[in-house]
């Protein structure tokens, strides 16, 4: 199973969905296609918005750190951050912005604690660069790395539920065998949160 199809099989058909830091727009065009979702991308990138708007998506051009107060509470059944909260200033803030605008928050983080990640940081002395981080230290996005540890005590100090995880391969597909030592063996995992 695929992150796409996890995330799928977590949002309900005819469901409305923000997906903030919607990238190109195809995870919300699959969700549009297959379950028949009403809802909107949120992007900063203007080459994704021109992809989403080709695609027939709505989008909105908005800098998810300058706050999301636009949305009224519980406003959107399912709202999706996929591979963006590590991106963000304060991932703290969006956290609790998401989880606020949402009925049900689906996030996607890659695990700075993987093995291979520690393994590179304890033999070669210098920053990952693998399937789930793939650009070199210098030029990544990713401001905020956490392990799978520090973003589910994150969860816990900010009161959120955590409903279901899946821990992913580095091919992004769910493999329950790593569940046992998810921080050590996910590459990345997808959370079901809730408040």
């Amino acid at each position: 199973m695929k992150t796409e199809t996890v995330i799928e099989s977590w949002v309900k058909d005819g469901s409305s969905i923000l997906d903030l830091g919607c990238g190109d727009g195809s995870i919300l065009e699959a969700l549009r296609s297959n379950k028949s979702v009403q809802g909107y991308g949120i992007e900063i990138d203007r080459k994704n918005i021109e992809s989403c708007l080709e695609k027939g998506l709505e989008v909105i051009e908005q800098n998810i750190d300058e706050g999301l107060s636009n949305f009224l509470d519980k406003s959107f059944d399912t709202v999706l951050v996929s591979q963006t909260i590590q991106v963000l200033k304060n991932p703290k803030q969006a956290l609790e912005e998401i989880t606020r605008i949402g009925h049900q928050s689906i996030i996607v983080i890659p695990n700075f604690g993987h093995w291979k990640s520690r393994l590179t940081l304890f033999l070669k002395g210098k920053m990952p660069v693998t399937e789930s981080l793939p650009e070199k230290w210098y030029e990544t996005p990713n401001i905020h790395l956490c392990t799978l540890t520090d973003f589910e005590n994150l969860c816990a100090e900010l009161n959120i539920i955590i409903e279901e995880k899946k821990i992913l391969d580095p091919k992004g597909r769910v493999n329950a065998v790593l569940s046992a030592w998810s921080n050590l063996l996910g590459s990345s995992v997808i959370y079901r949160l809730s408040r």
